[in-house]
């Protein structure tokens, strides 16, 4: 039989057998490291042709709980739990207790940090950015591009645009390391007070790019998120362009109901 009936609605048999392996590695039965059973093996236990169990894998890989490679099969992934990212992550209390944000929120949840350095230097500020930025395209500014590890997996890549007339004069920006509390507390301790931080996210499917850089499987999700500093004095003093895998990430924002 090709389908099942449930509620009066037909449920192809592809979908049942993803459903029942996903399931599978959601209770625990195939735990992180173990191999997905091969295409004749789910063949022999589900006695189907070996096209519904293609179907059925393309449904379990969509699911982002396996990771495919080349000649060896599906493999459960072995990636960390979710960590908040909150609403309160910019507190200024953290950075005055010298914790840029990433680390602050993930010994929050108890995770092993750490951040590789990419690139630090002047580029030419792309046209979305420079618009954020209130800079004619092309403009030089300072770029900070960052790759993020929780527990040694990457969860986050981030590029940080900067106001060449704000940077220049702050040696520490140009430095893999800014010190405590990061580049908001460099720019706060330049006269820069931060009033608010705007964020836009969008979800989306994986580049073959991004998803080689963040160790995803081809076509997983990624949450695309730019983030907007903006100063008391009104001014955005640094967009920040952020890629994140959306399976390592849970957004908890704390929204005011009066005015």
């Amino acid at each position: 039989m090709g389908t099942a009936v449930g509620g009066g609605k037909a449920v192809p048999r592809y979908v049942q057998i993803a459903d029942e392996i996903v399931e599978q590695i959601r209770a625990g039965i195939l735990k992180p490291g173990d191999m997905v059973p091969s295409e004749s093996e789910l063949i022999e236990r589900y006695g189907v042709a070996g096209g519904t169990i293609r179907k059925a894998m393309v449904e379990v890989r969509a699911s982002d709980l396996v990771e495919t490679r080349q000649g060896k099969g599906s493999m459960v992934k072995a990636r960390p739990p979710v960590r908040h990212r909150s609403s309160d992550r910019f507190r200024r209390s953290h950075r005055q207790g010298g914790k840029a944000a990433y680390l602050a929120e993930s010994e929050q949840s108890g995770a092993t940090p750490s951040v590789s350095v990419l690139y630090i230097g002047p580029t030419e500020a792309p046209e979305d950015i420079a618009a954020r930025l209130d800079l004619a395209a092309g403009t030089q500014v300072l770029a900070r591009r960052r790759l993020y590890f929780r527990n040694g997996t990457p969860v986050e890549t981030a590029t940080s645009y900067l106001p060449w007339d704000v940077v220049k004069d702050i040696p520490e920006l140009f430095a893999e390391n800014p010190g405590g509390g990061g580049i908001y507390a460099r720019l706060e301790e330049h006269g820069h007070e931060f009033a608010e931080f705007i964020e836009t996210l969008q979800a989306r499917l994986a580049s073959k790019a991004e998803a080689s850089e963040l160790a995803l499987s081809p076509g997983a999700s990624v949450v695309h998120l730019i983030r907007e500093a903006k100063t008391t004095e009104g001014r955005v003093v640094e967009v920040c362009d952020t890629l994140m895998a959306a399976d390592q990430f849970v957004f908890s924002y704390r929204i005011p109901a009066t005015d």
